[in-house]
């Protein structure tokens, strides 16, 4: 079984748990997961399986779309409502100064990890260190915020929409905003809303999965490697190139047809058969593989 599942992560799964839950209904040990959730946030999970596995790294790289809800007045260890108080602040801020320092975010951002993250510092994950009680320097990160929607506002609360980068901590988000307005603030819950092209709307909850695999109409739900470049155009070899492209050679535009020459492209030999994606090289006059699902 090859292909994309856009899995539900309910809360309480983290998404190794979810993986190893899926290995056990699919009865298939290749499967991954395409970006860390906390146990405490749910949403759109996308995870891998069989040769799609080697597009996580891919999948990883898209944007990211949450929906969240900010307390204002609070600041925890963990950046939100899971972890220990912190401090607690009276919220005397006005509607208006939260929006203003809200839209304050939108943009290029650096951002500093929090301590309770996955991240490794020294080879240590900073979970595991903030477990111990240390805390470490972390070196900022450049983030994206391309949108932020305010959806509703009930001080001491907010719930924000948030269109971001790959690597954003939303959690870290929140703090920085109760920060600036100088009340503190930590996140009360998470919902991831959008991975890329997976959607909400079109996620499916573990207990589907096994219900649909005792069915047989699992593939329904799979997600076709080929469906994930979609919108790439494409290269076709002739007879002549099908060898080369079979054992992921580069193409010389001779050897194909149909392709632009310029960035990626889905590749198919002369029978029609999805092989890989390849990339256009300018300087070198000639397409180069990126990903290759041929066997």
């Amino acid at each position: 079984m090859d292909g994309i599942l856009n899995i539900y992560k309910e809360k309480g799964y983290t998404s190794h748990d979810v993986v190893a839950k899926l290995r056990g209904i699919l009865r298939q040990k290749k499967i991954g997961h395409t970006g860390t959730l906390d146990p405490q946030a749910e949403g759109v999970l996308p995870v891998c399986v069989g040769k799609a596995t080697k597009l996580c790294d891919l999948l990883t790289e898209k944007e990211k779309g949450y929906i969240a809800v900010l307390r204002l007045g609070v600041e925890t260890d963990t950046q939100d409502m899971t972890g220990t108080v912190l401090k607690e602040h009276p919220v005397h801020v006005t509607q208006e100064q939260v929006k203003e320092v809200i839209q304050s975010f939108l943009g290029n951002q650096m951002q500093i990890p929090p301590m309770y993250s996955a991240l490794k510092i020294q080879g240590k994950k900073l979970y595991e260190l903030a477990r111990e009680g240390k805390v470490v320097e972390r070196p900022p990160r450049p983030v994206v915020f391309y949108k932020i929607e305010i959806l509703e506002m009930k001080l001491p609360c907010v719930k924000i929409k948030v269109l971001c980068s790959k690597g954003t901590y939303i959690r870290t988000l929140c703090h920085d905003i109760g920060e600036r307005l100088g009340c503190k603030g930590c996140m009360e819950s998470l919902l991831r809303i959008q991975s890329g092209d997976f959607l909400l709307e079109d996620s499916l909850r573990l207990s589907r999965i096994e219900e649909q695999m005792q069915e047989g109409t699992l593939e329904d739900s799979l997600i076709s490697i080929e469906e994930v470049f979609k919108n790439l155009p494409f290269l076709k070899t002739r007879g002549e190139g099908d060898r080369l492209l079979h054992n992921g050679n580069p193409l010389n535009t001779s050897e194909a047809e149909g392709a632009q020459q310029k960035g990626w492209v889905r590749a198919y030999d002369s029978r029609g058969s999805f092989v890989g994606i390849y990339q256009w090289k300018p300087d070198k006059r000639r397409f180069y593989p990126v990903k290759m699902f041929y066997s």
